[in-house]
């Protein structure tokens, strides 16, 4: 047995471990584990800036209209919130899914890029997702990551070494772009962009005056965006709105209130998009996500 598969034995026996009581837990600020011991329905939520590792088994994710998925071999980095909608496809009794996320640590970021003087001009539009390659290295820090559950008093010394050294291997690795972009966010006008339609997306979207927020023709905005997100700033708009008004009805909200809180005029409207979007109307949905587990859903 090589190193790499060394350490994603370790890593699965630790994750098991963790996953014994539920099947999703956080056992540290910004990294979620997870197991499923068989195939998923899809399920819908915001992916915020990270990278998902499945350390067993695969998971499929729509973003948009493409697909991607990860497994052993292949990561996803993901460099901005966004909606999407994901399925483990490859789990089993003997041998289950067992995945991390890992939320990046944006001052850190931004402490790396500094330091090592990367290129800072703003780059040009091209898509926030990616697949990269699994590493021994990257298992290795995200082990050490999970072994100072061991030692609680060296977490707040050590955690942040990790981390470090997580964020600079993958700057320097083919998916390092992608982590500029997300270390840039303020000065690439795409995804200034979209951070305001995320901070807005109960308010109408006016794409004349987005085009003028970046300074760009309509048209060019429209491209950039969707080339950026797979999607246009309405269907964006629309899957934070569906998203967040899932969330509502998880926290007691009724159908009608979540409807008109997140935005939408028409009742009929928001019923029959979020058929569409999570394949049951809200009122059964709320039910359904009433008897689960909030992780065990959005995760």
């Amino acid at each position: 047995m090589d190193e790499f598969d060394h350490t994603r034995r370790k890593l699965i026996e630790r994750i098991l471990h963790l996953t014994e009581k539920q099947p999703v837990v956080r056992p540290l600020p910004g990294l979620t584990v997870g197991r499923r011991e068989s195939p998923t329905e899809p399920s819908t939520y915001i992916l915020p800036p990270s990278i998902c590792i499945a350390v067993q088994g695969a998971k499929r994710v729509l973003i948009g209209e493409e697909y991607y998925v990860y497994d052993v071999e292949n990561f996803l980095l993901n460099s901005f919130d966004i909606p999407v909608i994901a399925q483990v496809i490859e789990a089993s009794k003997e041998k289950p899914y067992i995945g991390i996320t890992w939320e990046i640590d944006m001052e850190i970021l931004m402490e790396i890029v500094v330091e090592q003087k990367l290129n800072t001009r703003p780059i040009a539009s091209s898509r926030g997702t990616s697949l990269g390659k699994v590493t021994y290295q990257l298992l290795d820090a995200f082990k050490r990551m999970l072994d100072l559950l061991d030692e609680p008093e060296h977490i707040s010394a050590l955690l942040p070494v990790i981390k470090k050294e997580i964020i600079y291997r993958l700057l320097v690795s083919e998916q390092g772009s992608k982590l500029i972009q997300i270390a840039l966010s303020g000065k690439n006008d795409v995804i200034a962009a979209l951070n305001y339609l995320k901070e807005h997306f109960s308010e109408p979207v006016n794409m004349k005056k987005l085009a003028e927020m970046v300074g760009m023709s309509v048209s060019t905005f429209y491209q950039n965006f969707k080339t950026l997100t797979g999607m246009t700033p309405l269907q964006y708009q629309k899957k934070l709105r569906l998203c967040e008004a899932r969330k509502l009805l998880m926290a007691g909200h009724d159908v009608t209130t979540a409807a008109y809180q997140v935005g939408y005029e028409s009742l009929s409207q928001f019923s029959r998009e979020y058929k569409r979007f999570f394949g049951v109307s809200p009122s059964q949905d709320a039910k359904r996500l009433r008897n689960s587990n909030l992780m065990d859903v959005v995760h």
